[in-house]
């Protein structure tokens, strides 16, 4: 029996189909294609729109792709189907990507109406297993049955951005079990609320005392909340603490006035979590005081992003034994990153500890990415492009041709349903040993499709081939711009490598176009510049325009920021104040690592470190020899805001 808002949807469902159905059949005929119906087909079921999914899937019982037919077909109705419609679907394509994508979805249906025997079932055969709301759901099945699984939860319940209604569910289950108790609700608060994700902090107040205006104003009008003091219960100084975190965010000093005037009415463990809530908005900002407030934390506990911060505060700082006692305390799953492996073999160093440092260098240095390549440098050892890996054959070759899994990708990829094809071309991927790998990267190589020849050649560990990790396309184009402005063209290409793959007609959901994700605004900025006449933006996925007006930009960024690469590849991906606002925040010059790791936006932080470490391989390559990472990276040193007219 299906629930009766089920019965409802379908009612509704039915009756917008008699509404739509001539608008639907109208827009079917005037499709020049198959294709376009498919794309229709494809926004129709993202739209959860199953008439309109149903007219035009009804076009194509001839398409190439008929599984995704069936599937977006069936995914508007997930959450009224017949059970045996489903289940027909999954033994149909069993073994293929998208039966996976289709369990995945039912899972997180069968979760929501509580139908924990099918999902009981189902569960053990979602292959990918990388849905964070299905993982909640399965806990929440598992305790209900009487199971403890509240370490298991805690691992899990680590990304707010993620929990959906699942996760929630999943604490209000441990608290009514006794599993989770009331500092683990406040921990879940305070993470959530270091996110701002009001939402489940709504579905997080029936768990306190609070109430959830209470705590909606903690997180929207902290102020307000401040202003009023921690009060006198438990629930009141939680309430405080969230508003003190909070209100640091946009201005720290007067969250540090109102806590030092509140400290004597908190607990000493409450003082310590506050501070620690300071601290993190503090770091964030690259403010100087950062860790006076880190060292008031004491043993307080921490969320991921508190313990990183942490470390990266004191990296700045130079405080060596902070960044020690940190990495030290901090929970294996994040200390075994090779990010704080490495700082943690640093902090060694700086201590004495030479034998430490370098078997944790050691145990990382065979890593090619950035940390790897640096661990290597401390073991006085430079980056070197390893031996090729024997040539694949046309033997090993022919069955990536005939992988059916790939052919679906290809086609996705020619109609630009990259997110698609990633998930088929990855599927295929699981299967296979290092020589397929290769085999499979040198057929993306043939198929001109060099994200999946990059990706794909990643994988391997022993057998490697670094002209596939790292191509070099357009290089009579490259070489000639590049010469022209005294540009490091490896450097250009580690840039290109990190923002497109190589992807002519890649575009990014703020509008940025081809190889170097150029921003309109910014093509538009530098044609007028260098004085090219008569641009459009309609020209930048051509190779020539492309790279002409995304190097001269790279260009005027690096000599705008005194020559700094790890700068000017910063200003690259988040635009040329903000390095300069960081840089201005340091009290003493910093090698180009720290001020790297301690960049405060998520994405050009890693984008900055992939970039370089991407143009010293490069580097190695093109000139065949070994390279410095260290030496590219540089130091930075404290400087006031330069006057500047880029966008």
């Amino acid at each position: 029996m299906f629930p009766m808002r089920w019965i409802v949807r379908v009612a509704l469902a039915t009756t917008s189909a008699v509404l739509l159905a001539p608008a639907a059949h109208a827009r079917i005929a005037s499709f020049v294609s198959d294709d376009d119906v498919f794309l229709a087909l494809r926004d129709a079921a993202r739209n959860n729109d199953a008439t309109r999914a149903a007219d035009y899937a009804a076009r194509l019982g001839n398409y190439a792709i008929p599984s995704y037919v069936d599937y977006f077909r069936l995914k508007p109705r997930i959450n009224s189907a017949p059970e045996q419609e489903i289940r027909d679907f999954l033994m149909r394509y069993d073994g293929q990507a998208i039966a996976d994508r289709l369990r995945n979805d039912w899972l997180l249906e069968l979760g929501r109406a509580r139908n924990w025997a099918l999902f009981d079932e189902q569960y053990p055969q979602f292959v990918l297993n990388d849905d964070t709301q299905v993982k909640c759901y399965a806990l929440m099945s598992k305790a209900l049955k009487g199971q403890n699984v509240a370490d298991d939860a805690r691992s899990v319940l680590v990304a707010p951005q993620n929990y959906g209604e699942a996760c929630p569910a999943l604490i209000s289950t441990l608290v009514q079990s006794s599993q989770f108790n009331a500092d683990d609700v406040w921990a879940q608060i305070r993470l959530v609320a270091e996110s701002g994700y009001a939402g489940t902090i709504r579905r997080l107040a029936p768990l306190t005392d609070a109430g959830e205006s209470t705590l909606l104003q903690a997180l929207d009008k902290p102020e307000k909340v401040v202003a009023r003091g921690p009060g006198s219960n438990r629930t009141a100084h939680e309430v405080f603490i969230v508003a003190l975190g909070r209100a640091a965010k946009a201005n720290p000093d007067r969250a540090v006035d109102a806590l030092v005037s509140a400290s004597d009415r908190l607990k000493p463990e409450e003082v310590a979590l506050a501070w620690a809530q300071i601290a993190l908005q503090s770091s964030v900002k690259l403010a100087p005081d950062a860790t006076v407030y880190w060292r008031r934390t004491g043993d307080a506990p921490l969320s991921s992003d508190g313990y990183q911060w942490k470390v990266r505060a004191a990296l700045r700082a130079g405080d060596w034994k902070l960044v020690r006692t940190t990495i030290e305390a901090m929970p294996q799953s994040l200390a075994r990153d090779s990010t704080w492996i490495y700082w943690l073999g640093r902090a060694y160093l700086a201590e004495g500890k030479k034998d430490e440092a370098h078997k944790l260098f050691r145990s990382i240095a065979d890593q090619t990415n950035f940390y790897g390549q640096l661990a290597l440098e401390e073991l006085d050892q430079k980056v070197t492009i390893p031996p090729r890996a024997q040539a694949v054959t046309a033997e090993e070759l022919s069955p990536m041709a005939e992988n059916q899994g790939f052919r679906r990708a290809l086609k996705f990829f020619e109609l630009e349903m990259r997110f698609e094809g990633y998930r088929e071309w990855n599927w295929e991927l699981r299967k296979m040993n290092e020589r397929q790998h290769l085999a499979a990267a040198e057929f993306a190589r043939q198929k001109n499709v060099l994200d999946r020849m990059v990706n794909t050649s990643d994988r391997t560990k022993s057998e490697v081939d670094f002209t596939q990790r790292f191509p070099s396309p357009f290089q009579d184009v490259m070489l000639a711009t590049t010469q022209k402005l005294g540009l490091d063209m490896a450097w250009v290409y580690g840039l290109i490598r990190q923002e497109s793959r190589f992807v002519q007609h890649a575009r990014s959901h703020v509008g940025a176009s081809g190889l170097m994700q150029v921003m309109p605004s910014t093509a538009q900025f530098v044609a007028r510049k260098i004085g090219l006449t008569g641009f459009a933006h309609t020209q930048m996925n051509d190779v020539n325009t492309n790279i002409l007006l995304g190097t001269n930009y790279l260009n005027m960024v690096l000599g705008d920021l005194d020559g700094s690469q790890a700068m000017a590849t910063a200003a690259y991906n988040a635009g040329p104040g903000r390095p300069r606002a960081w840089r201005s925040t340091l009290t003493r010059a910093v090698e180009g690592a720290i001020f790297a790791e301690s960049i405060p936006f998520n994405e050009t932080r890693d984008y900055v470190k992939k970039v370089l470490s991407n143009a010293t391989y490069y580097a190695a390559l093109f000139e065949s020899k070994p390279q410095s990472l260290k030496a590219r990276l540089g130091t930075v040193a404290p400087k006031g805001f330069v006057a500047s007219d880029l966008p």
